[in-house]
């Protein structure tokens, strides 16, 4: 991919941003991060347990799963890409690399300073404020324990535990990628093969989940755990299987189905407003809606076949998504995630002055953003990656 331009769904040109990211991608990032500020404006708020409506707000958590289904795609295209074209295997060190320089240095910024501002500020209980936490949050270890609701849990970091699963998929992905086009393919393009094998590896997340629910053995941070959400990284892995077959993915249908979806999901059928539902059958239902739901917004864009002609609803997706303002606060996702919760905290404590469990879901979302994009924007300046 070059960081020019190049076409469109429409027979146009969509533009690439200067890290080389396709635009309406990039965009879609905007989303994922907004839902995640949103559904915690609304649970500090106090709005989670109003009803039906406190789930809809809940459940806007699906701004995670969309950056899991990004990252299956996004990584797992250059494997397949090589072994549709027969070509040499993305380099192990590059890739390792590439992860650590993305991720680490705008992330140690964050655990630091809020260990900092913490150590001067008193909000609440703080159990994960100590050395040992400080060295967990930093080396995202902090999930790999008994208690981590009572151990590791900082109170500026909190939605860290998807960095962490995030960051144990990068880990895993070569041998993932290894196992199913080098060991199942054996080194051939075998689209049907690999597209059974990632059905396969799907199935891992159920599995999992039926494990931690019916035995007692694994610590319980074992149910934030890789493979309980290996599912939402199976569905943009797949989207790259389909790429090269050439496949479309339609926003006209995309879209409305995983709004329709999301009105299900937002029903007591995946359980309490919580991370990891109590009953297994919440936590199953919940796990394959959100795989369905995120993957189904990402293919509209990720299934796009250049120069092909598309009706004005199809291409109202991607311009929304493709639009300045979108790119621009996808290019600061990644930030606007790791520092939220420290700034909404400011913010309903300093600025708004509501009682926590009080106030205007939509005004400390809004004075959050206002709060928290400059100061992205000044993480991300001084920590991205450079050519």
């Amino acid at each position: 991919m070059t960081a020019s331009r190049e076409l469109d769904a429409q027979g146009g040109l969509e533009s690439v941003t200067s890290t080389g990211r396709v635009d309406s991608l990039t965009g879609i990032r905007a989303v994922a991060a907004l839902l995640v500020v949103l559904t915690h404006a609304a649970y500090t708020t106090g709005k989670y347990p109003q009803g039906y409506v406190g789930l809809l707000y809940s459940r806007m958590e699906l701004g995670v799963p969309i950056f899991f289904v990004l990252s299956g795609f996004l990584l797992f295209a250059p494997w397949v890409r090589a072994a549709a074209t027969r070509g040499p295997a993305p380099s192990l060190s590059r890739y390792a690399w590439h992860r650590v320089r993305r991720i680490m240095p705008a992330y140690a910024v964050t655990v630091v300073a809020a260990y900092l501002l913490y150590h001067f500020r008193m909000a609440g209980p703080n159990p994960g404020h100590t050395w040992e936490g400080l060295f967990r949050n930093l080396t995202l270890t902090q999930i790999y324990t008994d208690d981590y609701m009572f151990s590791f849990l900082h109170q500026g970091l909190t939605q860290m535990w998807s960095l962490a699963v995030e960051v144990a998929f990068y880990v895993v992905l070569p041998l993932l990628a290894y196992l199913l086009l080098v060991l199942l393919c054996r080194r051939r393009w075998r689209p049907g093969l690999l597209l059974a094998g990632l059905a396969g590896l799907a199935i891992v997340s159920p599995a999992w989940l039926i494990l931690v629910h019916t035995t007692d053995f694994l610590p319980d941070g074992g149910r934030l755990w890789l493979p309980g959400y290996l599912a939402w990284f199976v569905g943009g892995m797949l989207l790259a299987a389909l790429q090269p077959l050439g496949v479309r993915a339609y926003a006209l249908a995309c879209v409305p189905l995983a709004i329709v979806s999301y009105f299900i999901v937002s029903t007591p059928i995946a359980g309490e407003p919580t991370t990891s539902p109590a009953e297994l059958r919440e936590a199953l239902f919940k796990t394959a809606f959100y795989a369905v739901i995120a993957t189904l917004l990402v293919a509209p864009l990720a299934l796009k076949q250049p120069g092909s002609g598309v009706g004005k609803q199809e291409g109202l997706y991607l311009r929304m998504l493709a639009s300045r303002p979108m790119v621009f606060l996808g290019e600061i996702s990644y930030e606007i995630f790791l520092i939220h919760l420290i700034t909404m905290e400011l913010v309903m404590v300093e600025i708004v002055r509501y009682p926590i469990y009080t106030g205007s879901v939509w005004v400390l979302f809004s004075g959050t953003l206002v709060v928290t994009v400059p100061l992205a924007w000044l993480l991300h300046r001084f920590t991205r990656v450079r050519a």
